[in-house]
């Protein structure tokens, strides 16, 4: 909880913190780059650095988590926290990190904000970082010991067994624990990290969900190949389409992720759209596996039949389950497509079971547009669940 003088404080300057927190942030990853450029070499995504978006995401949970504190007193933004825990957990992030950001991010704000950062508005907000950094470090430790491992210290040696081309731009890498030992346990969902060093020698890391159930000792992640042009958008997964082939090995982190089935026994609905569908198939496989029997709605919006991956397990595994329905949308439909599936997901003509849970994953446009619909419908919040490839950019646009 924010000390009484620093709520009054925070809340008072929360307006110019808030409208200069995008400027704070890109200098802050420039000082903190130049301090310290193994970062951007090793841990931090080269193209969200590039696209602004690893920005953006910082300053809206920054904003975010002040705007909790000073609002909403007497409680937490555990949601929000959870999601970035899980992910600094996959990338092996450690406490004595937090320092290093603190250093850097004080700069920022004073060099920014200049004479308007006295030393009460100084201690005010070194205040809310720490407390937001207190309590990501805790429920880091508590990630970390959760999968049985020393804090960051995630990976492991994986060697793939298979590769299968879904589409043109999506393959599927079947992976097994080089030593042989047993896989760890995952929830459907989850996702890993995988990290791969490019010809520049960096080191870079993504998250791939894993787009198989529970239960096998082998894990797959289904990976779309992004096109950028020449930026590091796509460098690693575009070095996994080229390079990486059956035999290879892959440095593959524990599972993180805090899109999970919390309600195998409600009603479900699963909405994606595009490379979306990968934790959706996860889902669907455990469901089927574990003999799920209340109703389970599929909905997946793509460019075109030929466009979306795992299409056939996408059937497969709803045909699998008592009560399931699948809905496809495909903005270029195939010859005797239904005429209203054809564009963008809509779900104005669904009726949605009282008690329905909501996953969705695709871009965040589609996640907002489907979240609106069902909030319209009088879905609860707390019932609507997504996941964001990429940095959560949701708040950052709220």
């Amino acid at each position: 909880m924010l000390s009484e003088k620093s709520t009054a404080t925070v809340r008072a300057t929360l307006p110019a913190v808030g409208a200069a927190i995008g400027d704070i942030a890109d200098l802050f990853y420039r000082k903190l780059f130049t301090a310290h450029p193994e970062l951007l070499r090793d841990l931090f995504n080269r193209g969200n650095q590039t696209s602004g978006a690893q920005r953006q995401a910082l300053a809206g949970s920054i904003a975010a988590f002040a705007t909790h504190l000073v609002e909403h007193p007497d409680t937490r933004p555990d949601v929000m926290l959870s999601r970035i825990a899980h992910k600094h957990a996959s990338l092996g992030v450690t406490a004595d990190q937090y320092p290093l950001v603190h250093e850097n991010l004080f700069a920022a704000i004073a060099e920014v904000l200049g004479d308007a950062v006295t030393p009460e508005v100084a201690a005010a907000w070194d205040e809310v970082y720490w407390l937001m950094a207190g309590a990501l470090i805790s429920l880091e430790k508590r990630l970390y010991e959760q999968q049985g491992v020393v804090a960051g210290d995630v990976w492991r040696e994986w060697e793939v067994v298979d590769r299968t081309e879904e589409t043109a731009d999506v393959a599927t890498f079947r992976l097994r624990p080089a030593d042989r030992a047993a896989a760890p346990d995952f929830r459907p969902g989850q996702y890993v990290s995988v990290q791969v060093e490019l010809p520049d020698g960096a080191r870079q890391i993504r998250q791939y969900s894993l787009s198989s159930a529970p239960g096998s000792p082998l894990r797959s992640i289904t990976v779309k190949r992004v096109h950028g042009g020449g930026s590091p958008d796509g460098e690693v997964s575009c070095h996994l389409h080229a390079g990486v082939r059956v035999g290879d090995r892959l440095r593959v982190s524990a599972p993180y992720g805090d899109l999970v089935l919390d309600s195998a026994d409600a009603p479900l609905l699963l909405v994606s759209a595009g490379i979306g569908c990968t934790p959706m198939l996860s889902m669907l496989e455990h469901l089927a596996a574990t003999g799920h029997s209340a109703p389970v709605t599929v909905v997946h919006g793509d460019r075109s039949p030929a466009d979306h991956a795992l299409r056939n397990d996408h059937v497969t595994l709803a045909g699998k389950l008592p009560d399931a329905t699948t809905h496809f949308w495909y903005e270029q439909p195939e010859s005797h497509h239904p005429a209203d599936r054809t564009g963008l997901v809509d779900l104005s003509d669904f009726t949605i079971a009282p008690g329905t849970h909501t996953y969705l994953c695709g871009p965040l446009p589609f996640m907002r547009a489907v979240r609106t619909q069902l909030l319209a419908k009088g879905v609860p919040a707390a019932d609507i669940h997504y996941e964001v490839f990429g940095p959560d950019l949701w708040l950052a646009q709220d």
